[in-house]
């Protein structure tokens, strides 16, 4: 199966699994603790072993009372008397037991949301410290936010409040059998005979779903990095009916977890019912030799209870602790991939502040005898003995065909990689000899893809520098060519990008990229292809912009377009990893069959001065006026000065050089006025409801998550009866009990040992249901869980990717952000139907049964101890509702999160390259605050629940036996019932306080079920699953835009098209050209119905395109974008992704040949199996566009898109694709995008966009003689032949 998914089952999957195998050590968990979290541990650790022991304190008054009863029911006032006087003992002990329990729930919740919160933070730091070979071989962002959002969880869980209840329990279950053994030890002995077998299966029980854990996370970091792709490249998935690959990589994920997940179930069921077969057993075998030590050594009938009641408490306590052995199973499992990359010490350590940090920089590079091979493809040697050297202050241009090393030198540069043989001199310093921060920061860096964050424009030029201010921002904009068109966006500078830029075109992505380089005013600038994206008049005044900032730098340019590297102080031609030609650019063309010489050619490229354009002409006029004035002095340096002003302040900049020292930026301050720039990520405006975003999710009844199940009606009825059964155990188990009690007191010896032997037969018969019904209850809720998560996710996958393509533009719908719902809501969902609804029913059964004991022993007890339950129901209800509200502010704020952890995490080149680690650290650290602190008022108010009716159950147990003796003493009722309804009641009340102890979860569940509804019932505007509309037999590919406008969702106040018009005739070519942002790319979206338009019609073959089938209009169309996304996977993967159904090796070698891509394919060692790592990275810009030629080549499309196709392309390289491109081009309708004039001069009709319209159209032969005519304006910037 094609997809983003093929590495899954690729090298890295093998490392997952033995990384699932591994451990980390359960004390190790804590190591992220500081001081407060250590005296948050220590009092939660004091407060629950005290809670612990207050069971078997409560176990020895319990004795005391039924000796009180069982000596005294000859004398009704004794019995009366005696008994209040050991029923004040309760009281007491549920007040130190509330305090202490209240320290239990609450110092564990704050002290694990606390450590969690901060190994979120570590992990990330540790990430982003990483080099990049790391993300080349070991990760992808995918699998990062996954173990984030749900690793994180698992390891909350086990060092949180679990850790409390595991102390709680052990303590209960040490200090129950040291008082059974000071009671009685031959009694104890006896019952504990069976311990070594619940110690055994416990731990298998242990081993089992720890492993099975492992290999459910590996899955679910699998299915997480498969949502990171296909959202954050969903117009390529689009494109290319992606979205049933998507979907099936997903399920095929998903599958692998469902099955560890059931199997944990099943085991756990196992365990549970092991262990009550094994309690009831001893229980049998107590009663029966209790009965015996009552005859023969004197014991009372109160000692042999408190002996068995304690026993059963600290057994039932080692039981309740086995999820919490489960829970710290999954932490440390969870934990251990975590912790590895948290302590894992990379050869280029970003975070290092060690190495030398020269006073000065002059700016000399040199390359001695490199030798280089990517990490990911160590046989691939990229360099041998490569030599370059760069005078301090020159430019040197890098040309050469793609794939040959060019922009391999720039990450070496940028220590992104270090070399395996030679040095890299900067200043006659080694690199790696260098602070790597202070490295980084004296280099500029503009990449061929410009890589922009989610957030503003402000904020995303400002990256460039520490500190920015408005006025530096300002400047670097104008600089760049980029504030014509953000002034005239209403929002300006605050603009949101989108993710990954996607709110902008091209070319103003590039353009801003270019402004965070200038900002930074480094020494050393690096641009690697920076204004291919750029149309021609933005890049004649970018590339001037760029000629004045790289006076007196030291410049490295990569470059395929040569017309933009003529002026080069030195330009190498670059082939096979080695320079093969040096030379000006005069130099080099006096050889005419240099390699120079040759790419010339190819390029049909005439060099001409282009007529200077002054930037006042393309500043927008009623906002900020640009003026220059400069000058080039006898020593041939530039100095020049530049203002920008406004009704409000001025600001005067400059450039001044001395010597060969670092170019100086000065800024005046004319009136005392500057403004700081906050960084921050965009939040929720009144503006989201007309953007198109989503609204608060609703509530949403517990019937339609059960609806969700009604597959496995059966499994759940059949669990809920297996539940029911379960439930009534320990009712039961009070009823023989009570009816035991009677008989420790007869004094007809024969009469009490055929009595206890029959009890102990019906307790034998209790302990076979045990192993019978707990099983099937376990197993069928995981069952039904398992399965109603993956169909939740499955459900809620499929209709994300549903969604018209402006509901992925908002930051809340981000590539982060869904992968983390996904993530942490349905394992939120599953837990609920899991093993809540199955305690929930468990319990249900319980108070019934219980109740129904009770009220049939003695109804006046009873009725009294029920109004005891309001009070609990009160104290739980109170609880979920203050904490539903927590809840959901938690989790939309750690969405916010995942989407800036997202954001740094895919963008680490950049990040690395603009030192912004800490900075993107910092905003995350921000953005968890709110969800901490949100979480500690849950802890307190948990704990203040528990507390409460923990001194409630006491207070009841002490009301019983007060009011019981009352009755006892009135002739109204008989001791035995009074124990009847105690013990009843007593597992009544556990049952209440087990589901109270869900709150936390319960609130959690709401939220989270909100949400997964909210999206799943978000019906989408332009759905691609909708099997409606025509599909046209014999499709021609006429194309006709009618009186179209358009807006962007997002940004609804700026008009993209106003009544545009336009005809393509079947088998025609028509190119747009214009400036950056003027539409040209809206079309092709258009098109594609990624948007629809507000107004007009657009038509293929003479149908409006809305009512054709939306599945099969794309089927029909090819697309290669401007940047082109690839999935993780292999080349063949990759191309065969362009075509559904079986694609066969045949037609993938030929789509590969027709693009020019088969010859360096079958080069790489794998070759059509080679990896192409995330997002493509482990191949060069021209590698990825021919791919994606090929993809759209193999789809045979009748409608041909091609926007900036060839952009990415060497000389060499895209002679020949065009060429290819040309033949596939025959008798197929194909729009082209282009801002390289020279590739559309044979289009059948040339038609030029401004401002939201078309203002020119014909053949280029007639266009180019318009005199004063827009495209003809464009020729003579292009100075293009």
């Amino acid at each position: 199966m094609n997809g983003p998914d093929a590495t899954a089952r690729g090298g890295q999957s093998e490392h997952h699994d033995d990384a699932s195998k591994q451990l980390v050590p359960f004390y190790k968990l804590f190591t992220f603790a500081d001081r407060l979290d250590y005296l948050l541990m220590f009092l939660g650790t004091v407060g629950a072993i005290g809670n612990g022991l207050a069971m078997p304190f409560m176990t020895l008054i319990l004795g005391q009372v039924t000796n009180a009863f069982g000596n005294n029911f000859g004398d009704p006032g004794k019995l009366f008397d005696a008994v209040s006087q050991v029923a004040v003992r309760f009281l007491y002990l549920g007040a130190g037991a509330a305090v202490l329990s209240f320290c239990e729930v609450a110092f564990w919740i704050c002290t694990g949301e606390r450590q969690a919160t901060r190994i979120r933070s570590l992990y990330l730091q540790a990430t982003l410290r990483q080099d990049v070979s790391f993300f080349d071989k070991e990760t992808n962002t995918g699998e990062v936010i996954e173990r984030m959002s749900g690793d994180t969880v698992l390891i909350q869980d086990a060092i949180g409040e679990k850790v409390g209840r595991f102390i709680r329990f052990v303590t209960t279950f040490v200090g129950g059998f040291a008082l059974a053994f000071i009671k009685g030890w031959k009694l104890t002995l006896v019952m504990m005979s069976t311990l070594p077998l619940l110690v055994a299966a416990g731990a298998t029980l242990a081993i089992l779903v720890s492993k099975m854990a492992g290999r459910g996370q590996v899955a679910y970091a699998r299915a997480g990095n498969i949502v990171e792709q296909v959202v954050s490249g969903i117009r390529t998935v689009a494109s290319f009916t992606g979205e049933i690959k998507a979907v099936e990589d997903y399920n095929s994920a998903l599958k692998d977890a469902y099955k560890a997940t059931i199997f944990q179930g099943l085991v756990s069921g196992l365990g549970m019912g092991f262990a009550l077969f094994t309690f009831f057993n001893s229980y049998a075998l107590a009663l029966w030799y209790g009965s015996r030590l009552i005859i023969n050594e004197g014991y009372s009938g109160g000692t042999v209870l408190n002996i068995i009641i304690v026993v059963l408490l600290g057994a039932m306590s080692l039981g309740q602790a086995s999820p919490c052995i489960g829970a710290f199973a999954a932490g440390r499992a969870a934990a251990y991939k975590m912790f590895q990359v948290i302590n894992r010490t990379p050869q280029i350590d970003s975070f290092d502040t060690s190495g030398i940090t020269p006073g000065t920089l002059k700016g000399d590079i040199e390359f001695q005898d490199v030798d280089f091979a990517y990490p990911a493809r160590p046989e691939v040697q990229i360099f041998k003995k490569f030599c370059l050297k760069v005078p301090a202050g020159t430019t040197a241009a890098l040309v050469g065909e793609s794939g040959s090393g060019k922009s391999t030198v720039i990450s070496l540069l940028e220590r992104f990689y270090d070399p395996s043989g030679g040095q890299i001199l900067l200043d006659g310093y080694d690199v790696r000899a260098l602070q790597i921060q202070w490295l980084r920061r004296q280099i500029g860096l503009v990449s061929q893809e410009p890589v922009l964050f989610g957030a503003s424009i402000r904020t995303n030029i400002a990256y460039g520098k520490d500190g920015a201010t408005n006025e530096e921002i300002l400047l670097a904009a104008q600089l760049s060519n980029a504030s014509k068109f953000i002034n005239k966006m209403p929002e300006g500078f605050d603009t949101q990008v989108g993710e990954q830029g996607t709110q902008l075109s091209g070319g103003q992505k590039q353009r801003i990229a270019i402004a965070r380089a200038i900002i930074k005013n480094p020494r050393v600038l690096l641009l690697d292809e920076a204004t291919s994206a750029l149309d021609a008049e933005s890049e004649h005044v970018v590339q001037e912009a760029l000629d004045r900032i790289m006076v007196d730098r030291t410049t490295v340019v990569v470059a395929h377009r040569l017309s933009t590297v003529k002026n080069a102080s030195l330009i190498s031609v670059v082939q096979d990893g080695a320079i093969i030609e040096s030379g000006t650019h005069v130099e080099l063309l006096k050889n005419p069959d240099g390699a120079y010489s040759q790419l010339i050619r190819l390029q049909e490229v005439h060099e001409e001065s282009a007529p200077a354009v002054d930037p006042d002409q393309v500043a927008t006029p009623n906002e900020r006026a640009l003026s220059r004035s400069g000058s080039k002095n006898s020593s041939g340096r530039w100095s020049g000065r530049w203002s920008f002003g406004s009704r409000k302040s001025r600001t005067s900049f400059s450039i001044r050089r001395s010597g060969g020292a670092a170019p100086e930026m000065e800024f005046v301050e004319l009136e005392p006025r500057r403004k700081r720039f906050l960084f921050c990520f965009r939040s929720e405006t009144s503006e989201d409801v007309e953007a198109g975003r989503d609204a608060e999710p609703k509530d949403v009844s517990i019937f339609r998550v059960a609806a969700l199940n009604r597959p496995e009606l059966p499994i759940l009825i059949f669990g809920s009866v297996a539940a029911v059964a379960h439930g009534i155990i320990f009712p039961a188990y009070s009823l023989l009990l009570s009816s035991m009690l009677a008989t420790f007191f007869e004094l007809d010896t024969h009469k009490l040992q055929t009595d206890s032997n029959f009890w102990a037969l019906m307790f034998v018969v209790m302990a076979a249901g045990s192993i019978v019904v707990c099983p099937s209850n376990l197993f069928s809720f995981s069952i039904a869980g398992s399965r109603l998560v993956n169909r939740i996710r499955q459900i809620t996958f499929s209709n994300i990717i549903r969604q018209e393509v402006s509901w992925f533009d908002t930051p809340e719908n981000s590539s982060g952000a869904i992968g983390a719902r996904l993530s942490s809501d349905a394992a939120s969902v599953r837990g609920m139907v899991g093993d809540s609804l199955s305690l929930a029913v468990q319990n249900g059964s319980t108070v019934v049964a219980g109740l129904v004991i009770a009220f049939t022993a003695d109804w006046q007890l009873a009725l009294l101890i029920l109004g005891m339950v309001p009070v609990l129901s009160i104290v739980g209800l109170l609880q979920v509702r203050l904490m539903t509200g927590f809840s959901a502010d938690a989790k939309t704020t750690y969405q916010e999160a995942s989407r800036i952890a997202t954001s740094a995490v895919s963008n680490i080149r950049t990040v690395a390259s603009f030192c912004a680690e800490k900075k993107m650290l910092e905003l995350y650290k921000q953005s968890c605050k709110k969800p901490l602190a949100n979480t500690v008022r849950i802890g307190y108010i948990s704990g203040a629940g528990l507390a409460i009716s923990t001194l409630v159950q006491f207070g009841s147990q002490a009301l019983i036996f007060w009011y019981g003796a009352r009755l006892v003493r009135q002739g109204k009722t008989e001791f035995k019932n009074v124990f009847k309804v105690f013990f009843a009641i007593i597992f009544t009340a556990l049952s209440v306080s087990q589901t109270l102890g869900l709150a936390p979860d319960l609130s959690k569940v709401k939220a989270s079920v909100a949400s997964i509804f909210a999206t799943i019932d978000k019906k989408s505007k332009i759905d691609a699953a909708d099997p409606s509309g025509r599909e046209l037999e014999d499709l021609k590919g006429h194309i006709d835009f009618r009186h179209v406008s358009f807006r962007y969702p997002t940004r609804s106040h700026v008009p993209i098209f106003h009544d545009l018009s336009f005809s393509v005739r079947a088998g025609k070519t028509l190119a747009l050209v214009g400036e950056s942002g003027c539409g040209k790319s809206t079309v092709i979206y258009l098109l594609e119905r990624f948007y629809d338009p507000d107004g007009g019609h657009i038509l293929v073959d003479g149908v409006d395109i809305r009512k054709l089938q939306l599945r099969w209009l794309r089927q029909q169309i090819g697309l290669v974008s401007q940047e082109p996304i690839l999935f993780t996977g292999t080349i063949r993967s990759n191309i065969s992704y362009g075509k559904d159904g079986t694609v066969t090796d045949e037609e993938v070698v030929n789509a590969a040949v027709a693009s020019n891509a088969h010859e360096f394919i079958t080069s790489l060692p794998d070759g059509y199996n080679t990896q192409v790592g995330e997002r493509g990275i482990q191949l060069s810009g021209g590698q990825k566009q021919r791919i994606a030629i090929a993809r759209a080549i193999i789809k045979q499309p009748k409608i041909l898109l091609l926007d900036e196709a060839t952009s990415a392309l060497d000389a060499e390289s895209e002679h020949v694709v065009q060429a290819a491109l040309d033949r596939i081009m025959v008798d197929r309708t194909t729009i082209v995008v282009a801002h390289r004039l020279t590739t559309i001069v044979n289009a059948d009709m040339i038609a030029v966009v401004k401002n939201g319209s078309i203002v020119e159209k014909g053949k280029h032969s007639d266009l180019v003689h318009v005199e004063g005519g827009a495209y003809a304006s464009l020729v003579k910037l292009h100075a293009a032949a």
